[in-house]
């Protein structure tokens, strides 16, 4: 259910008490028990325990603890820039870890959710944890579906840890604000109970495992004490090509040599598994990369390393759902009466069926973005990840290791793990490298080489990455007189515009005018019903008349802008002043009786010889300006002493 809908399925079952059909029958059961047993739904009160009996109920579960530690940070690593907080309790609803940024730490605290609090149905209302300790289910809770309102700005997804014996022994939850809900959420929470699970099963029967290994889908190695491999799973020998008799008498140092294994040996004292988020594995001269849980276990026969590997590209493909690098548009949400867009339309739709680089040209506002999310929902690539790219937002210092991503200890300041580059997170995908004008010369070269082979090296790394990515560009800028200047290598521009298209302004497009506005207008007049308004014809005739240098951006923040400040049901050629307040100058366009030398020294002279003013009114870097001016022979200091 939508939040909208949701919300009204609370009010009528908290005035009457009727559930509906649509609610989740585990919800639905858990809101009638609260109503029996008299839950305030209007109050925020959470059961806090003291320090002496919080302290009992983290030994009891010291161990749940220790194992779901290295888990929790890795999801977390992966969710830390979404704004989620993590949760581990036990299952009694005990909180006994949180973990996540300092924004969403704080919003727990207005409902106390955070550790010493017990969180379950009847003490706090139905929330996702509770439902998943109470029934044994992993389920999402989005805003009204929970039970009392101070929680309906969250988004809760839970799933239950189970022991040895298939007991419930804690659970997992990742909770938001309601307006980041994904259904992903769900997914990555259930893998990371599954994980810690995998952990517990790991310490305490790794002698014990084999049978049920073979159907896991992690691949399982068993080490001796000299590194020697013992034993594998199916899972390893198909995802590794290993054969057992010529791997036995290799010491497995050498193949996984970015794990610490002097901190492997000594890891009994600690009695916690050691956990690599980015390893590299050698095998038969390749290099494959796994995320990796090592642990030891020690017994009378020995010492036994249990190495669980699991293939790199499920952590990227949890880091692309959880980060929204998906494409959320296709064709369906282009909309035009100009014949000429249509044909621009179709001409994308021709383009989604093939591989081949896209260049897409247009000025701020035509939909440049709109158009490459949709290319990639119409081709083969629909299922893989969408990474958009803004290159001129990228700081020059960090381009390359952003792009093509980083070894561990590559620099000062880099993840211990490493950390994969946006290419590596558009395997199998599409790359969006919008405002691609802006990429510093310096750097342009080695995008060209990743862009032609398809090949990766990560800064730091020794071996390149084979990749399966498709590579569109975008620019407002005319990225041919920018190779004429010398400000964009000619090589990359011809490998970058395989399939060109270019989306045309909307002054060029006068039937999308009238037509988009309608439709802007019907979505506020839907999301707004009692403030309900209509164009009048000579509004519409001054919506014509103007060129919009903001294109359908601009059209549309400005329809936006006089719905909410028209004061008649009506909006009139007199609501117009409230678009033009708003106008800001296009950057002055070339002439025939005009030298693009000309156009350069107005700028600079309208900035009154600030170069920081100037660059920004075009829209480019101080740096890319400076260029501009040497290539013209201007003297931004010389015309700044002649305007004093």
């Amino acid at each position: 259910m939508k939040i909208g809908e949701a919300k009204a399925v609370w009010q009528k079952f908290m005035s009457d008490g009727t559930l509906n059909e649509k609610m989740q029958p585990a919800v639905a059961r858990s809101w009638l028990k609260c109503r029996e047993m008299r839950v305030n739904p209007y109050s925020d009160n959470v059961t806090q325990v003291d320090d002496i009996v919080f302290q009992k109920v983290l030994k009891k579960n010291k161990e749940l603890i220790r194992i779901a530690a290295p888990i929790i940070q890795s999801v977390y690593q992966i969710i830390k820039e979404s704004h989620f907080l993590l949760v581990l309790t036990d299952r009694d609803g005990y909180v006994l870890e949180t973990i996540g940024d300092d924004s969403i730490l704080k919003r727990s605290e207005n409902i106390l959710f955070h550790k010493g609090a017990v969180w379950t149905n009847l003490g706090v209302g139905s929330n996702a944890p509770g439902i998943a300790l109470e029934y044994d289910m992993p389920i999402q809770m989005n805003g009204p579906e929970h039970y009392c309102m101070s929680q309906h700005g969250w988004t809760c997804s839970a799933a239950p840890i189970h022991g040895l014996n298939g007991q419930v022994i804690g659970c997992l939850d990742l909770s938001g604000a309601v307006e980041a809900a994904h259904p992903h959420t769900l997914a990555l929470v259930v893998a990371g109970a599954f994980s810690v699970e995998s952990m517990l099963a790991s310490y305490h029967q790794s002698l014990l495992m084999r049978s049920a290994a073979n159907g896991l889908h992690e691949s399982i190695l068993l080490l001796n004490d000299t590194f020697q491999l013992r034993w594998i799973n199916n899972t390893a020998k198909k995802e590794l090509s290993i054969c057992f008799p010529k791997m036995a008498m290799i010491d497995f140092r050498s193949v996984m040599p970015d794990v610490d294994w002097n901190s492997v040996i000594t890891m009994q004292k600690e009695n916690a598994p050691l956990y690599i988020d980015d390893m590299r594995f050698f095998i038969k001269g390749k290099v494959r990369r796994f995320s990796a849980t090592i642990s030891l276990t020690v017994n009378t026969s020995g010492r036994t390393i249990t190495v669980i590997l699991r293939k790199q590209e499920h952590l990227i493909r949890s880091v692309n759902r959880v980060s929204g690098n998906q494409a959320a548009y296709s064709f369906d949400n282009i909309f035009t009466a100009d014949t000429m867009m249509k044909q621009v339309i179709e001409r994308a739709r021709q383009y989604a069926r093939y591989d081949g680089s896209i260049l897409i040209e247009g000025e701020s506002g035509t939909g440049k973005e709109l158009f490459a999310q949709a290319i990639h929902t119409g081709s083969c690539r629909a299922e893989g990840p969408f990474v958009a790219v803004n290159c001129a937002s990228l700081p020059r210092d960090l381009i390359e290791s952003e792009l093509f991503g980083y070894e561990k200890g590559a620099f000062t300041g880099a993840l211990k793990e490493g950390n994969p580059g946006k290419f590596e997170l558009a395997d199998h995908g599409t790359l969006f490298l919008d405002e691609i004008g802006e990429m510093p010369l310096e750097f342009q070269a080695k995008l060209l080489r990743v862009v032609e082979t398809l090949q990766v090296r990560r800064i730091g790394g020794k071996e390149e990455k084979k990749l399966d990515v498709r590579v569109i560009a975008a620019t407002n800028r005319n990225l041919k007189r920018q190779v004429r200047l010398g400000l964009f290598r000619s090589d990359l521009y011809y490998r970058l515009n395989v399939l060109r298209l270019d989306i045309p302004p909307l002054r060029e497009r006068p039937d999308d005018v009238e037509f988009c506005a309608n439709r802007f207008l019907q979505r506020f007049n839907l999301r707004y019903p009692d403030r309900k308004r209509k164009f009048s014809a000579d509004f519409l005739l001054s919506l014509k008349h103007y060129d919009w240098p903001g294109n359908v951006r601009e059209l549309q923040n400005s329809i936006e802008r006089v719905f909410y400040t028209s004061e008649s049901p009506v909006i009139s050629s007199r609501d117009f002043c409230y678009i033009m307040d708003d106008v800001v100058a296009a950057v002055p366009s070339e002439t025939g009786e005009e030298s693009e030398k000309q156009t350069y020294l107005r700028i600079i002279k309208n900035s009154g010889g600030n170069v920081a003013d100037a660059a920004r009114s075009i829209n480019v870097s101080i740096p890319t300006f400076y260029r501009i001016c040497k290539q013209y022979d201007i003297i931004p200091k010389k015309i700044r002493r002649g305007l004093e």
